[in-house]
């Protein structure tokens, strides 16, 4: 689920060094993709990727999520980069999942058994990246989003995050999101969060003392401390990290694995159609309470 946005404008042919990733440079180190930004320092070995959408609260395009696969799988070739710290530009909001706007663009086969989710490869473990991945947090990060924070080792997040899925609100199963955060949250936490929809909104005090967010921060502070905690990571041997990385990643894929082959059937069983969801949507109340 996402804020309301536009498609993002195409990008542009950048340098072939790195495969798999297009931009023009901005800066040094610095790579300008379609609404992601893309910040390497071989001195520390950490790069940091950013959701840079800022007006549209970073709400992802199709061009945002087709590059966002091409980003973690291009890292794999880069030796000089360790450690990776993703985030959201402008404050207001982490990610908030698909651009509303794009939703309308993605066909989907006529089988019930099959759905095309354009949000299925944009996390790092999606494209076989075994390099830790920090999550820094900033305002709002929800629904689709948690494609992102359900695939990054641990969460830093600043004091005036909240956390937040949408999707039974407005007549959507939360199936890929939940089968996400239920690898890092209480079953009782991801419960309610996906049940209230957006009536209710976890506050990063209530993430941190349940074990989403592993370090609070001062409000817009996490982007900081996620580096400092990255450039640690990438001062130890990377093969021993990643292994350590692929261990954890390990333990949940047993249970994961299953539950993901369930859920585009319950998407497709449970889903109201387009012009229900639009006609919710557009009746959307705007209070919620924080907790």
């Amino acid at each position: 689920m996402s804020t309301p946005g536009t498609p993002g404008a195409p990008s542009t042919p950048g340098t072939p060094s790195t495969p798999g990733i297009t931009g023009t440079p901005s800066a040094p180190g610095i790579t300008g993709i379609t609404g992601i930004t893309v910040e390497r320092d071989k001195e520390t070995g950490v790069a940091v990727v950013t959701l840079d959408r800022p007006e549209k609260h970073n709400s992802l395009t199709l061009d945002m999520a087709r590059e966002l696969a091409a980003v973690w799988r291009g890292f794999r070739y880069e030796d000089e980069i360790r450690a990776i710290v993703v985030t959201g530009a402008g404050g207001r909001a982490f990610c908030t999942g698909i651009d509303r706007d794009a939703v309308g663009n993605i066909p989907q086969p006529s089988s019930p058994y099959t759905i095309d989710d354009p949000l299925l490869t944009i996390g790092p473990k999606a494209n076989d990246l075994w390099k830790p991945v920090i999550a820094a947090v900033e305002g709002m990060a929800c629904g689709g989003a948690f494609y992102l924070l359900g695939e990054a080792e641990f969460l830093i997040a600043g004091e005036d995050a909240t956390f937040f899925d949408p999707h039974t609100t407005y007549g959507m199963v939360s199936a890929f999101e939940t089968i996400h955060m239920a690898q890092r949250m209480p079953y009782g936490e991801i419960a309610r969060m996906a049940l209230m929809g957006s009536a209710e909104r976890t506050s990063a005090r209530r993430a941190y003392e349940t074990g989403l967010v592993s370090e609070l921060t001062p409000a817009g502070g996490a982007l900081e401390a996620a580096r400092q905690a990255a450039a640690v990571i990438a001062a130890h041997p990377t093969e021993a990290v990643q292994g350590t990385v692929r261990a954890l990643w390990s333990v949940t894929e047993a249970s994961r694995t299953p539950a993901l082959a369930h859920a585009p059937h319950l998407v497709t069983l449970g889903n109201l159609p387009p012009e229900r969801q639009a006609g919710l949507f557009t009746g959307r109340g705007k209070g919620y309470r924080t907790r």
